[in-house]
C-alpha cells in the first residue's frame, strides 16, 4: 500500500482511458455517425432496424442509451465474478483492451457501415464503464485511508491532463486537415482511432504496475463464473442492511452527480442558444474547462480534503455547483460570462468527483470493492436520466432554458441535504465490522 510506482500506474489508466470520453463520446463520433447514417437514410432521413423506424440523428443517442442499459445489466454481476475469482487485474487489462479495440476499429467505419460502428460504439462504451469498475476497485488496495482522497484526485487530475491533450492534437489535425490533404471524414476517423491507440498504449503502464492482490479463486465444481456471480450479487442484495450510512451516501451521490452530468450536458445548449456561439467557441471552452479542473483536481482539492474533510469538501463544492445554477439563471448574458462561469464550474468539477470516488472507497468492506464500486458507477448511469428530464419539463413548462437550468439545484439540495445526514465515522465503522457471507470456495 502508498507504493508511488503503483499509484502511479493506476492514475495513468484515468490518463488512458480519458480519451475515449473527450474525443470519442463528446466530440467526434455522435456528428460523424450521424452523418454516414444520413447518407444511408431514406428520404425521411429514416434508417430501419429490424423494421423499427430509426430517426438517423437519433442513431448515436440509442447506442449511449444501449451500451448504458448494457452497464446497468452486466456491471454489477462482474463486480461479484471479479471479488469473488481475484480476477480483477485481468478483467481490467481484458476490458481495457476490449474497448479501446473496439475505439481503433471505429477508423475503419466509411459511408454504409453505420450499423457496424454503432455496434462497435456499444461495445467501447460498455468496456469502458466494466473497466472503471475494476479500476476504481483498486483505491483501496493501493492507499490507505489517509491517502486516498489525494490519490484519487491525482487520478482525475490526469484524467483531465489527457483527454484534453489528445482532444487538443486532434482538433489541431482537424484545423489543418486541408493542408495535409484530408478530408472532414479521414480527419474525424484518425481522430477516433487515435484514442484506440492512445487508451490501448497508455493503459500498459498501468497493466505492468498494477499488482493482483490475491490467488486466482478457484470455481466450485459444477458452478461457472456466470452462476458465481449471481450468487455473490444476491448475497450482497440480502445483508445491504448492514451499510445504512453507505446506502444514504450512495443515494446522496447520485442525486448530486446527476445534477453535476446534467449541466455538463446542457452548457452547449444553453451557450449555443442564449448566447450565440459556435462549434469552435464551444470546443475551446470544453479544451479550457479540462485544464482548470486539472488544476482544481490536483491542487484545490486535496487541498480541501486536508483542512474540511473529503465529506466537507464535497459540500463546499456543492454549495458552488448551486450558485453557479442560479447565477446561470439569472444573470448569465454574455460570452466572457460564459468562460468564467466555465472556469468556476471546472474547478469543483474534477475534485467533487475525485473525493466522492474517495470517500465512497472508505465504506466498502474488504473484500467487496468490485462489486460495491459497480454499484456507484450503475446507479450513476441508471439515474442519469433524472436531470435531463428535470431540466426538459422546466424548459417545456416555462418556455425558457433558463428555468431548465434552475430547475436542476433541486438537485443539489437535495443530495447536499442528504449527504449532511452521512455519518461518515459510523459508514466506515460499519464497512470494518461487516462479516459478510460467502459463497463456498469448493462444492
Amino acid at each position: 500500500m502508498n507504493d508511488r510506482r503503483e499509484i502511479f500506474g493506476w492514475t495513468m489508466y484515468d490518463w488512458a482511458n480519458s480519451a475515449f470520453s473527450t474525443t470519442v463520446v463528446t466530440v467526434f463520433l455522435g456528428p460523424y455517425l450521424s452523418n454516414i447514417a444520413q447518407a444511408a437514410a431514406d428520404a425521411n432521413g429514416m434508417l430501419y432496424l429490424f423494421n423499427v423506424p430509426i430517426k438517423y440523428d437519433s442513431l448515436f443517442t440509442y447506442c449511449v442509451s444501449a451500451s448504458i442499459l448494457l452497464q446497468v445489466i452486466l456491471l454489477p454481476i462482474l463486480g461479484a465474478i471479479a471479488d469473488y475469482s481475484h480476477l480483477r487485474k485481468r478483467m481490467l487489462m481484458t476490458f481495457s483492451t476490449l474497448g479501446a479495440v473496439a475505439t481503433l476499429l471505429l477508423f475503419f467505419v466509411t459511408p454504409g457501415l453505420h450499423w457496424v460502428g454503432a455496434l462497435l460504439f456499444i461495445l467501447a462504451n460498455l468496456s469502458f464503464g466494466a473497466s472503471i469498475v475494476f479500476y476504481n476497485a483498486y483505491l483501496p488496495d493501493i492507499a490507505s485511508p489517509d491517502q486516498r482522497d489525494k490519490v484519487s484526485s491525482r487520478g482525475f487530475a490526469l484524467g483531465y491532463a489527457g483527454g484534453g491533450l489528445l482532444l487538443l492534437l486532434n482538433l489541431i489535425l482537424f484545423s489543418f486537415r486541408e493542408r495535409l490533404g484530408l478530408d472532414s471524414a479521414m480527419a474525424a476517423r484518425l481522430s477516433l482511432a487515435s484514442a484506440g491507440l492512445w487508451w490501448l498504449g497508455f493503459s500498459l503502464i498501468t497493466f505492468r504496475t498494477l499488482r493482483p492482490r490475491h490467488a486466482a479463486r478457484q470455481l466450485p465444481a459444477n458452478e461457472s463464473y456466470l452462476t458465481i456471480g449471481f450468487k455473490q450479487l444476491r448475497s450482497t442484495f440480502r445483508q445491504i442492511s448492514k451499510f445504512p450510512e453507505t446506502v444514504r451516501y450512495l443515494i446522496a451521490f447520485l442525486l448530486y452527480n446527476d445534477g453535476i452530468q446534467t449541466v455538463i450536458v446542457v452548457a452547449a445548449i444553453f451557450a449555443s442558444i442564449e448566447l450565440g456561439m459556435d462549434d469552435q467557441q464551444l470546443i475551446l471552452v470544453i479544451l479550457m474547462i479540462q485544464a482548470v479542473a486539472f488544476l482544481g483536481a490536483f491542487f484545490l482539492f486535496p487541498f480541501l480534503a486536508r483542512r474540511l474533510g473529503a465529506k466537507g469538501a464535497i459540500v463546499a463544492s456543492l454549495v458552488v455547483w448551486s450558485l453557479v445554477v442560479i447565477y446561470a439563471f439569472a444573470a448569465l448574458d454574455t460570452q466572457l460570462q460564459f468562460w468564467i462561469l466555465g472556469a468556476v464550474i471546472a474547478l469543483v468539477l474534477g475534485g467533487s468527483q475525485a473525493l466522492s470516488r474517495s470517500l465512497f472507497a472508505q465504506m466498502i468492506p474488504k473484500g467487496r470493492e468490485a462489486e460495491f464500486f459497480s454499484f456507484y458507477e450503475v446507479s450513476d448511469r441508471a439515474t442519469s436520466f433524472l436531470g435531463p428530464l428535470l431540466f426538459g419539463l422546466a424548459n417545456q413548462i416555462f418556455g425558457s432554458l433558463r428555468y431548465g437550468i434552475l430547475s436542476l439545484i433541486i438537485l443539489f439540495v437535495l443530495g447536499l441535504a442528504l449527504l449532511l445526514t452521512v455519518n461518515v465515522p459510523r459508514a466506515i465503522q460499519e464497512a470494518e465490522n461487516a462479516n459478510l457471507e460467502e459463497i463456498p470456495a469448493t462444492a
